[in-house]
């Protein structure tokens, strides 16, 4: 927040300053009432009209600050009427030479306070007006001098401060959003080194499995007692290994990240609830599964589940009125997933890939495999993913 933006005569500077002028006009009312009957001007009304009319440049001093000053300028007719200045019309000059101090450079300053004094200094000589007072035009005229100097450098020191202030406030925010990306760093840093320290254990912790459950293998028949000792060995192990990996899931994710959800991973025995789903949600698709599907692994099953998921999703978005398919199968030892449509597609443009498609491709690469999307020749939308398994098994379709 900048300085004074929470007051409302800042936010509001028009009726802010047509209440700065009323101010002025009830000083100046006052003042007149304090002095002696004597000094009174002899038409009291007409002059607090007058007063009213020298103040009226003050509420469009931060609006209009050129045609202020014109306004006040047209104002030094105003004595040659009354015979006498209103007590407003000086306070009116000082507070736009302030203004235009405050808020402009240096020559634009500067010109404003030439162009409202030099014509009052002016005046003082060639058409001094009656005082009341033994004073001749030098001393008004240099009392006029000092009085704009005197406004002129409050002004500009006002401003210089405001700069100052800026500045402080810009330098203070600069470095503390160093000071929070510094902090953020160096957590971010040691959420890495203790990562490496858990992958570490945790990569021992499997390789202490897979030397005993082979030994356990090898001694089962001829020794079943070291093998049940070996297997009890691996089980607590397993333990260890799965609290040491749940604490390396915790370091490495973000604040802004869920916490985990504890319920089992779709995969691609979920493929067929997720068509049925879509089916209710309006898009006809067409589920081809071949058979035998290999038995692979959790990972990629779920990769193979959110690649269908996220293609379902924006033929549902995009593709209009449209069918759609998902085909399933194998392929030279690698399974494939086609998800097509025959829709319109997304809308062309730079703004178009988002986190979804990005987050295909991190998977699928994640495991060595190829994606392809991207429009059909015949018309629609096609998603085609191929991830090289290893097979351990067949399940049927």
């Amino acid at each position: 927040m900048t300085e004074g933006s929470g007051r409302w005569w800042v936010r509001r500077p028009l009726a802010g300053d047509a209440l700065f002028a009323v101010a002025l006009v009830g000083m100046a009312a006052v003042f007149v009432l304090l002095t002696p009957r004597e000094f009174w001007p002899r038409q009291l009304p007409s002059t607090l009209v007058w007063s009213v009319l020298c103040a009226a440049p003050v509420a469009l001093r931060r609006v209009a600050p050129w045609p202020a000053v014109a306004a006040a300028l047209a104002t030094l007719a105003v004595p040659a009427l009354l015979g006498h200045a209103p007590t407003t019309q000086s306070l009116t000059f000082l507070v736009l030479t302030y203004t235009m101090a405050v808020g402009r450079t240096v020559p634009s300053a500067v010109v404003a306070t030439v162009l409202l004094w030099t014509p009052v200094a002016a005046l003082n000589v060639l058409a001094p007006v009656e005082t009341g007072l033994d004073v001749g035009p030098a001393y008004l005229v240099l009392n006029n001098l000092l009085t704009a100097l005197l406004a002129y450098a409050v002004g500009r020191a006002v401003r210089s401060r405001r700069i100052s202030l800026r500045a402080l406030r810009e330098r203070a925010r600069v470095a503390e959003e160093n000071q929070r990306s510094l902090a953020e760093q160096a957590v971010a840093d040691e959420r890495r080194r203790i990562a490496r320290e858990l992958h570490d254990v945790v990569a021992h912790h499997v390789s202490v499995m897979g030397v005993l459950a082979t030994g356990a293998r090898r001694v089962l028949r001829r020794d079943p007692a070291a093998a049940g000792e070996a297997i009890t060995t691996i089980e607590d192990t397993s333990r260890a290994t799965l609290r040491e990996l749940r604490r390396l899931l915790d370091v490495l994710r973000t604040d802004a990240e869920p916490a985990a959800d504890l319920t089992p991973q779709p995969g691609l025995a979920g493929i067929a609830t997720l068509v049925e789903q879509v089916r209710e949600a309006g898009l006809p698709v067409v589920l081809e599964v071949a058979d035998p599907v290999p038995v692979v692994e959790e990972g990629v099953s779920l990769t193979v589940y959110r690649i269908v998921q996220e293609a379902l999703t924006n033929a549902l978005k995009h593709a209009g009125t449209a069918t759609a398919t998902v085909r399933l199968g194998v392929d030279a030892g690698g399974l494939v997933v086609e998800v097509t449509d025959t829709g319109r597609g997304p809308a062309p443009g730079p703004d178009r890939i988002g986190h979804g498609l990005v987050g295909m491709r991190e998977r699928v690469a994640l495991y060595g495999g190829t994606l392809r999307i991207g429009p059909r020749p015949g018309g629609g939308f096609r998603v085609y993913a191929r991830i090289p398994v290893e097979p351990v098994g067949t399940v049927p379709a």
